[in-house]
């Protein structure tokens, strides 16, 4: 029986560390820095999941054993049924989210691929808004705030990777007792500007929740 426990970030994080490898089999002559990158290689990716069983490890582990391109292709495919997949969500869920958008334009949900999705993100032009749906802690939370095109390329907060960039800015709903009522505290970032990029670069999701605690308090 599949039992998926491969979340997005971590299936992207494999990736890159395969590359890592890879890159090093073709261009090391030192078989014993080779082997040195195999065992880190295989430790890194083992390390990311603490509650792991036999049966994952030796999955996660063979990469250790690979040799050529088409191994590692080999080896990428065959993690893929154990993808787990970012949790369906409704158009009503959302809406429940954002409470105060009366006229919330949702995405196409049925056009998602979920196992490639850490976060959902979609942007409303008409409002030059962007909405982050993220599953944590068992239940759906969802920021939204000003979405800004910087036309420059830079380090993404997110997955940390140089890609064109936009400033998200969003409100935290966290305040003081004694605060006034029109007070608000803005928190920005830059992210990708394709969230579908941004998705496919995340190799950890520590950035995304510290921001989400952030914002929501």
């Amino acid at each position: 029986m599949v039992i998926p426990f491969i979340r997005n970030h971590h299936y992207n994080f494999i990736k890159r560390q395969a590359d890592i490898l890879l890159q090093a089999l073709r261009t090391v002559a030192d078989r014993k820095v080779v082997e040195s990158v195999r065992s880190g290689t295989e430790a890194k990716i083992i390390e990311m999941f603490p509650d792991i069983t036999d049966d994952q490890k030796q999955l996660l582990g063979a990469i250790s054993a690979l040799e050529s391109t088409t191994d590692f292709h080999k080896y990428l495919g065959s993690l893929e049924p154990y993808l787990a997949k970012f949790p369906r969500v409704t158009k009503d869920q959302i809406q429940k989210l954002f409470p105060k958008n009366k006229k919330l334009k949702i995405p196409d949900l049925l056009s998602i691929d979920y196992r490639y999705a850490t976060y959902l993100n979609w942007i409303d032009i008409a409002s030059n808004k962007l909405f982050i749906v993220y599953h944590l802690n068992g239940q759906f939370v969802g920021i939204e705030g000003r979405y800004t095109p910087t036309n420059k390329k830079s380090y993404c907060f997110l997955c940390n990777r140089y890609e064109e960039l936009a400033l998200f800015s969003a409100v935290s709903k966290k305040r003081s007792a004694n605060s006034s009522p029109d007070y608000y505290k803005a928190f920005g970032n830059y992210l990708c500007l394709n969230g579908h990029e941004c998705n496919k670069n995340m190799t950890d999701v520590e950035a995304l929740e510290k921001f989400i605690h952030t914002v929501l308090g």
